[in-house]
């Protein structure tokens, strides 16, 4: 009695297992069935084998799971081309589906087991089919064509990981072979991909694999100047600023002919108060080109930040030989000379001998008498600005010009 109760325990026992691998035969034929497979019933099959304890780590099983996705891929496929339409969200899920199941069928495969003699074996066959497939997958752009489709959705997080799939296809551990790797090369295309990745990156706020992939590709030939405009933007977005300053000054050396990466430069160490190095690399930039006015006004701006009058002034003159129309300029001027009168006037408030404070007084109308017209010039060039307007109402009045005064301030009032 014992005896028979164990029996039929073996054969219930193989009798489950068989049902589990008919399962996966079942899913199989049904989405292999071409003139009207049931992707949905493999799927339920499928879904039951990959739950069993019998089949749930068998290679085949994970391999069957991803070929329902493949089905489905290659019959909307097939009816696109006969005039049907076809569902690209749908098609592009049943891609990325098979994708993932035949990295752990391949994962499975390839784990070591014993053979018959106790040998150490790996299931070979298995990988060549899961790479073959892969291999069709990136050779017929079936990711690209779906992350396209995620972008037009505005979906970027998961065309970023779309996209990211398709260029992780060549590093597989399974692709390795040279005959895979002839056929996948990294060329322009590949890194025409792999941009885009970023780009999706950056507009899902994935801020760290958007630096991951600009950092890979900055020193390379595929837009590499937009790829460092957009790494360096990335560093901001992080507040990275020994990175970015990185980024800028790398960039700089690299496209000289690309005055952006020295203007961000200069504007961060202006902004942070390190006016030498702002100068040092401002006259880099005018040594590339003299010509370009706003280099001479910056310049000129910061020499008078430091107090050197004479200096500021000659840069504003440069200024004004390239563009005579420079209102900037023009206000600058005036200012380098009212500044100058202010510390006069600083200054007299410790003379005690009435006659050298008096002559200092003179000096310091004389100052501001230099900066009037300037400051004329430059509000009859850009009436808008303010600041050239309350430079002119404060010297006026400084300077009893009350009719100048109040002229200025009907015309603002009618303005």
């Amino acid at each position: 009695m014992k005896k028979i109760s164990v029996m039929l325990m073996l054969v219930l026992i193989c009798t489950t297992g068989f049902a589990q691998k008919k399962l996966v035969s079942s899913a199989k034929n049904k989405a292999s069935n071409t003139e009207s497979p049931d992707f949905a019933g493999a799927r339920q099959d499928i879904q039951a084998a990959l739950e069993n304890e019998e089949t749930k780590d068998q290679a085949n099983t994970w391999f069957v799971a991803g070929l329902i996705g493949y089905k489905e891929n290659e019959y909307y496929m097939l009816q696109s081309q006969l005039g049907q339409t076809k569902d690209d969200g749908k098609v592009g899920e049943a891609v990325v589906e098979s994708y993932n199941y035949w990295l752990r069928a391949d994962e499975i495969a390839m784990t070591p087991v014993l053979d018959k003699k106790g040998k150490e074996v790996v299931d070979t066959k298995m990988r060549k089919q899961i790479a073959d497939k892969m291999a069709e997958y990136y050779r017929m752009q079936d990711l690209v064509k779906y992350g396209i489709y995620l972008n037009d959705k505005r979906d970027y997080a998961t065309a970023y990981d779309v996209f990211m799939m398709h260029l992780n296809i060549p590093d597989l551990p399974m692709m390795q072979s040279e005959k895979y790797q002839k056929e996948m090369k990294k060329d322009t295309i590949y890194m025409q991909y792999k941009y885009y990745a970023g780009m999706f990156a950056t507009q899902s706020g994935k801020h760290k694999e958007a630096i991951d992939i600009f950092e890979s590709m900055k020193d390379g030939d595929y837009e590499a100047v937009t790829i460092n405009q957009f790494l360096y933007q990335e560093y901001v977005e992080m507040r990275d600023t020994a990175n970015f300053v990185r980024v800028l000054q790398d960039a700089v050396g690299k496209f000289p002919q690309e005055p952006w990466f020295l203007q961000n430069l200069i504007n961060y160490y202006i902004f942070s108060g390190q006016e030498s190095q702002a100068i040092e690399y401002l006259n880099k930039a005018i040594e590339m080109e003299p010509n370009v006015a706003q280099y001479h006004f910056i310049m000129g701006n910061l020499y008078e930040r430091s107090e050197r009058f004479e200096e500021a002034l000659a840069e504003y003159d440069k200024a004004l030989a390239i563009n005579p129309d420079y209102a900037e300029a023009y206000g600058g001027k005036g200012y380098v000379f009212a500044r100058q009168g202010d510390v006069v006037g600083e200054k007299a408030a410790y003379i005690q001998d009435s006659k050298a404070y008096k002559a200092a007084l003179a000096e310091q109308k004389e100052f501001y008498r230099k900066s009037v017209p300037f400051y004329e010039k430059a509000h009859e060039i850009d009436r808008e600005n303010m600041d050239f307007v309350r430079a002119l109402k404060s010297l006026y009045y400084r300077l009893d010009m009350d009719d100048k005064r109040a002229a200025l301030i009907e015309e603002m009032n009618n303005y």
